[in-house]
This record gives structure tokens, C-alpha cells and sequence, in this order.
């Protein structure tokens, strides 16, 4: 017997109606919040670094196809060129869709690879989560407060022989799947994104040093497998420590469990354990 299709491939108009409805809960929302999003750009830098991420533009690999991961770097050009020089004032609140606005063919946005109903498909705008991502694990490794975020998969490729925790994850779709921080410290931040031909780059600046430091780590990483379906497995967190390296505060971020998207052959037999399910 085939597998059933998910509702939202049999009745396209359904997912539709569920994308115009939750847009239109956000644009209410923010008609009423109180929030004040940040809105000043400026192309000069902030002097001091506090946290920078970066990953590779392009992926490459079995099953990647070219074409989408070059319409990929397109998308991530356009959007950056919105989000780069934002300034968060103390008090602001830094919001993705806010800043990089909407997207469509008619501002240049190409088909690449999205996140849908747990399958990947091609879609206008695909690749912006990579870039949300990088955004995010930047601000993670800052004082910065993310006050809204989306998960996707974590197991969107097999990374196994170079595992970085939160290398995949943060989920963005317009307008009401979005990611937000504020900044609840007394200094200015500005978010550069630095996107050449290779890699992609969030920075984040500010008008003054701080002294402790943010790194994320991951304990009991493995896979499950429930039913026919492989699972990653493990518990995120970010530590912070005070400048001599001593660790001042440990949270969990993300107790993972992330549906695996690559082919699960590729998972070593001694990371597989029997679900407690």
C-alpha cells in the first residue's frame, strides 16, 4: 500500500487558507503589541564584536541539488541586504520578517529548498531558515534574549563526522512563523551579515565589550527509531561563563528530537538506541 499523502498536498487550498489565517493573527498581534521593533540601519560598523557564527553557503552532497542551493545564495543575498547594519537599541526588539519584509518572484526570490509538512520541497524564498539560523546562533552566543523561535529538523543532513549543535533548526515562514530577539542590555547592537561567494557570516556588534562569554553545547546526542521513522535525539544548551572561563549559567535551550531527513543507512549502528516510547 502506497503512503497516504499529507492533507496539505491533496488540498493545496487548505495549507493556503491556514498561511493567509495565521498571517493575518500576526498582523493583528503586532497592530496591538507594545513591542517597539527596531528600525534604524546604519552602514557603519559598531566597534566591538561580541558574538559571530558562520557556516557554508552552498551545501554539497548526495541528493543536493546544484541549481537549488545557487537559488539559495540568491534569496540569502536579497534578505541580508535588508537585515545588515540593523541597529537594536536597548528596549527594541529585533524581528526577521519585520526587517526583511515579504517575499515573491517580483523581488527577485528564486526556488530552493523548504521545510513542509516535515518534507523538503522546493518553494519561493527557500534557504532564508539557513540564514535565520546563522542569525540565530549568533545571538545565542550574546546577552541578547530571543523572545521567538521555530524549530524545524536538525537532522537535515548527515553531519556525523563534524556534529555542531544548532548547525540546522531555526524555522521562518512570512509572516507568523518568525524569529525575534530583544536586546535587554544597556548597549547598542548592530546585526552585519557578510555573505561572499563561499560562506555566510551574522556578526553582531556593539558600542562596548562585554566580559562573559556564550557557547552552546550538547549532551546525549543519539537516534531513535520509532516505527519506520529515525529520530535525532539530545538536550541543548547554552552556557555562560564569566572571563576567566568559569561557568556561571546553564540552560537548556532545545530538548531535541528531530525527525532525520537523510538517509538513515548512513547513521552509525552504536548511535542508534531502542526508543523508550
Amino acid at each position: 500500500m502506497s503512503e497516504r499523502r499529507p492533507l496539505s498536498e491533496r488540498y493545496p487550498f487548505l495549507w493556503q487558507l491556514s498561511v493567509n489565517k495565521g498571517i493575518l493573527v500576526r498582523n493583528i498581534q503586532d497592530l496591538v503589541s507594545k513591542e517597539t521593533i527596531s528600525r534604524t540601519r546604519q552602514e557603519e560598523p559598531l566597534p566591538y564584536v561580541v558574538a559571530s557564527y558562520s557556516v557554508p553557503m552552498m551545501k554539497k552532497g548526495p541528493g543536493i541539488d546544484p541549481v537549488t542551493q545557487e537559488n539559495k545564495a540568491v534569496n540569502v543575498h536579497i534578505a541580508s541586504s535588508k537585515l545588515t547594519g540593523m541597529i537594536i537599541h536597548p528596549g527594541e526588539t529585533f524581528s526577521f520578517w519585520k526587517t526583511v519584509g515579504s517575499i515573491s518572484r517580483k523581488k527577485g526570490y528564486r526556488e530552493g529548498r523548504v521545510i513542509k509538512d516535515n518534507r523538503l520541497i522546493v518553494d519561493v524564498g527557500g534557504g532564508l531558515c539557513n540564514l535565520a539560523n546563522v542569525i540565530c546562533n549568533a545571538v545565542l552566543r550574546s546577552p541578547l534574549t530571543i523572545t521567538e523561535f521555530h524549530q524545524h529538523s536538525d537532522a537535515l543532513a548527515c553531519d556525523l563526522d563534524h556534529r555542531i549543535p544548532m548547525a540546522n533548526g531555526t524555522s521562518v515562514a512570512y509572516n507568523y512563523v518568525d524569529y525575534r530577539f530583544k536586546n535587554e542590555t544597556d548597549a547598542d547592537f548592530q546585526l552585519v551579515i557578510i555573505c561572499p561567494d563561499d560562506t555566510l557570516t551574522a556578526e553582531l556588534r556593539s558600542t562596548h565589550p562585554f566580559d562573559q562569554t556564550y557557547r552552546i553545547t550538547e549532551d546525549d546526542h543519539h537516534f531513535e527509531k520509532e516505527g519506520d521513522t529515525y529520530y535525532r535525539i539530545s538536550k541543548i544548551y547554552k552556557e555562560v561563563c564569566d572571563a576567566d572561563g568559569y561557568l556561571l549559567n546553564r540552560e537548556l535551550i532545545w530538548n531535541n528530537h528531530s525527525k532525520v531527513m537523510f538517509d538513515p543507512s548512513m547513521i552509525p549502528e552504536d548511535m542508534i538506541r531502542t526508543s523508550e516510547k
